[in-house]
């Protein structure tokens, strides 16, 4: 999958709009099972990858966005770039970087003994998503059919605005 330039859409002064190329993935799962969520507002295809793959010592986390649309869900985007990649080098004097292992976000821990595999762990609290600034290998995953809407697409978020009134994700609102 080729890098798309990123959309105008979530908070106007996010330094990677319109600026960064990378392909958009979702980190959510449901909260009973661990597992993707079984439907989509982003279609019926999904694109399952190992953590693995994108994120790992070497790459590069940055906080790139945290907003809402008008819902009690907030929105959280985060930047993974390989690390001396023209996105890491973009990405590191725009954004605030994020220690893999231990922010609020999404995070890496590395195997603690012999033969165990790496800890990856997401925040459940909001809905997140990690823009990865490099090309992407379809060998490397799988596609599914899910029971997918074009919900966001066709509520066109591309290019939509953060609620200016909330009092959570404005920090000039209520204070």
């Amino acid at each position: 999958m080729r890098p798309a330039l990123k959309d105008i859409s979530g908070s106007h002064g996010s330094p990677i709009n319109g600026k960064l190329q990378g392909v958009f993935f979702s980190c959510n799962t449901e909260f009973d099972t661990g597992l993707p969520p079984r439907d989509s507002p982003y279609g019926p295809l999904r694109f399952q990858i190992p953590a693995g793959h994108l994120l790992n010592p070497n790459v590069s986390l940055y906080f790139a966005d945290f907003y809402c649309m008008y819902t009690a869900y907030h929105y959280v985007v985060l930047v993974l770039a390989p690390v001396g990649s023209e996105g890491d080098t973009f990405c590191r004097t725009r954004l605030p970087t994020l220690d893999l292992t231990s922010n609020p976000f999404l995070t890496y821990t590395a195997p603690q003994r012999p033969g165990e595999e790496p800890l990856y762990c997401h925040a459940s609290d909001v809905i997140l998503e990690v823009l990865f600034s490099e090309s992407v290998a379809l060998d490397q995953g799988s596609v599914e059919q899910i029971s997918g809407h074009h919900q966001l697409m066709s509520l066109t978020t591309a290019n939509a605005k953060k609620d200016p009134s909330c009092k959570v994700c404005n920090i000039s609102v209520g204070r």
